[in-house]
């Protein structure tokens, strides 16, 4: 089991973009939280098998249809097994 930290860079607010992570990281499976930043960015955790990471990470890349994803930072974590589920942190 695997934990990162993901922060989002580019046009990724007021387009959908947490509602897009959570319903790919429901259906993946994954647990943790997604939420924006005041900086205009997006941040989320993702708890989970390895595969199931990397597949959330290349949908991070490409985001919904009216997000410019410019780049991504992922930082590993110490897999907690904090979270009962994925929510959308406001």
């Amino acid at each position: 089991m695997r934990r990162v930290r993901v922060k989002i860079f580019g046009r990724v607010q007021g387009v959908g973009f947490r509602f897009f992570i959570y319903r790919n990281a429901k259906n993946l499976g994954l647990k943790g939280w997604v939420r924006n930043l005041a900086d205009g960015t997006v941040e989320a955790v993702f708890e989970g098998e390895d595969k199931k990471i990397k597949e959330i990470l290349e949908l991070c890349k490409k985001g919904p249809p009216l997000a410019r994803v410019e780049r991504i930072e992922v930082r590993e974590e110490k897999f907690k097994n904090e979270f009962q589920d994925f929510e959308i942190l406001f």
